[in-house]
């Protein structure tokens, strides 16, 4: 996270993919910055796709603590 937003870099990958019909779901992990407008930044470069809320999880988040996230998300 730079600032509450998604690095650069993410925005060139994903105007340079055309995510239609696919799910993209945001997260990032990170020992301060909150996930901020990320995934409705990443929604606009990515229309005719499903952007899921972003999800910041913590440096150094468990295995459990991904499983948990992971098993959550509705997909």
């Amino acid at each position: 996270m730079w600032w509450y937003r998604e690095p650069s870099i993410i925005d060139t990958f994903m105007e340079a993919y055309d995510f239609t019909g696919k799910t993209v779901v945001p997260f990032a992990t990170s020992g301060m910055s909150p996930i901020g407008e990320s995934g409705a930044n990443m929604a606009k470069l990515a229309p005719g796709a499903r952007v899921l809320e972003g999800e910041r999880l913590e440096a150094r988040a468990s295995a459990q603590t991904l499983k948990s996230w992971y098993e959550g998300l509705a997909l």
